[in-house]
This record gives C-alpha cells, structure tokens and sequence, in this order.
C-alpha cells in the first residue's frame, strides 16, 4: 500500500468518533467480518488505528479504497458542513430523462478529468437512490489534495444537486457542466451540455439569510479592513471548584484549578474573523475572542468573579 494512501487512511480513521469506528469500517466493507474482530478497540485510539492501518496495507488498499472510507464519515457527519443546493433547468419541451447509474458515474469523471489533469472522483450510491461524489482536485503541476475534496450529492431524476461549500469556487461551474441530460434512445455524450444551473431561492432561503446574519456580524465584530497581525493570543483561567455534591475531594480544595489555554496561528485575528464565515464556529464569536483588538492585549487572566 501507498505511504500517501495509508497516511489518507489513518487520518480518516483518527478523525471517527471511537463509538462510531466499528459502525463506519463495517459499512466500509473493506475489512472483513474476521479482520475487525481481530482489532481490541478497547484499547488507546492510536494502537487501534496502527493495527487497521497493518490490516489494510495486508489488503492492499487503493486510494479508491480510502476515498471510500471518506465519503461514509462524510455521510455520517454532513451536518458538519455547509451545503449549498443548486438547480439544474431543461430547455422548453424536454423529456424526463430514464437515469442510467452506471453511464452517469462514467461520463462524471470523464469529463471532469478531460478538463482538469490531476482531478480524483469517487463515487457511493445509497438506499435513497442518491450518488454522492467526492472530488479531490489539484491543477496542472500538483497531485489532487485528498484532504481539502469538495462533496456532492445527487438525487438521480431529480434537477436539484447539494454542493459542500468549498474554497475553490472556481470549479463550480464545471461541476454544474457535469450534470448532463439523458434518455433511453439518446447515448450519454461526454461532453457539456450548458445546463442552467440556478440557486432555488426557495430551498436555499434560510441559508442566505443565515449567511447575511453571519456576514453583517463579523463585519460589525471586526470591520471590513485588515486586521492587525497577531500570531498567538492566551488565556488563564483560576476558578474554584463549584459541585452541589456533599463531601466532594475537589469541593474540599482550598486552591483554584488552573488552566492555559492558548490559540496560534501567522494571523490570527484573521483566522478568527474567518471562523464564523466558513461555518467552523456560531456568530458572534465569544467576546474573549474579539476584544483582543479593543483591549490591545494577548494575555488574559480570567478569575471567578
């Protein structure tokens, strides 16, 4: 197995809840019923993930085979991501198409590497007669990235296709080109069909609300110029054991529990006026966070009042 695909693995694998592993590597199905019952997933995280990880390379993993992996804990914690729904519209007078699964997986990837030269696609279909796609992209002189990929799920016979919000919006419109029109009598052709692809204000309603509420707050958190540049910030906290239980060992400690908590990043205040915006945290952000320009400091000593 490749170092780059097992290093995929293990991080997919190190991202799973513990009591979620064995329900997501067993709708992986790519280690059988015997190999799983070899692995003691009662003991530390990282023994279990280097034992899998010596299973898979026993199997020869792919990176088709950790792509995999990495849709079903997509599909398990979608809520973790913003997704937009785009509309695809038929030209006047046009059949219902007849949904051919194979054909469309074929033609998806064709045409996306015809225009990309260092694109991976990988596909899973569900109960729910939706295929969700996972495109890794990289560009003309770099290898796809497999950790930044952006996800699709479509509905077959259905115009509305959900996209996870992603940075490189520039591959939108050729993700929209993909989804071609089709009939029984008439082949699927690579090649685009200029479909019309439209933001359903009805679906999609509450999330530009959403994003207005999130936009007009951090602009007036942070304001609409550059921020200073800060490369870490930290914050003490001394607070006293609080519990409504009698004779407690904590309760009975006449010094207060301590705590460091420190945030570092090339530009943080950026980073944290990005949060909201890229649906990592809730608007607006906690004023120990934001007052950091007001207060001109870094270090912060937070105490029971």
């Amino acid at each position: 197995m490749d170092e780059t695909v097992a290093e995929f693995i293990k991080r997919t694998i190190l991202k799973i809840p513990m009591n979620e592993l064995t329900t997501i590597l067993k709708a992986w199905d790519f280690l059988s019923e015997n190999q799983l019952q070899t692995v003691n997933f009662r003991q530390r995280k990282e023994s279990v993930v280097q034992h899998l990880i010596h299973l898979c390379e026993e199997k020869r993993a792919s990176l088709s085979d950790a792509a995999l992996l990495d849709i079903i804990y997509m599909q398990f914690h979608q809520h973790q991501k913003v997704w937009d729904v785009f509309q695809m519209n038929k030209g006047p007078g046009e059949d219902v198409d007849l949904f051919d699964m194979k054909q469309f997986k074929n033609s998806f990837k064709k045409i996306l590497q015809r225009a990309l030269k260092n694109v991976t696609v990988s596909f899973r279909e569900t109960e729910e007669n939706a295929v969700w796609i996972r495109i890794a992209w990289g560009t003309q002189y770099t290898k796809p990235n497999q950790y930044k990929p952006t996800y699709v799920v479509y509905y077959s016979q259905t115009p509305y296709a959900f996209m996870s919000s992603s940075m490189l919006r520039r591959n939108t419109p050729l993700l929209g080109q993909t989804f071609e029109t089709h009939n029984s009598t008439t082949p699927l052709q690579e090649r685009s069909l200029g479909l019309d692809i439209n933001m359903d204000s009805r679906i999609i309603h509450e999330n530009i609300v959403e994003k207005e509420r999130v936009q007009r707050i951090t602009q007036e958190t942070f304001g609409d110029y550059p921020q200073p540049q800060l490369e870490f910030a930290q914050y003490k906290l001394e607070t006293k054991f609080k519990s409504g239980l009698n004779g407690s060992i904590l309760a009975e400690r006449e010094e207060p529990l301590r705590c460091l908590i420190k945030f570092s990043s090339p530009h943080l205040l950026e980073a944290l006026k990005s949060l909201a915006p890229a649906g990592i945290a809730d608007a607006p952000l906690s004023p120990l966070l934001t007052c950091i320009p007001n207060k001109r400091m870094n270090y912060f000593k937070i105490r029971d009042k």
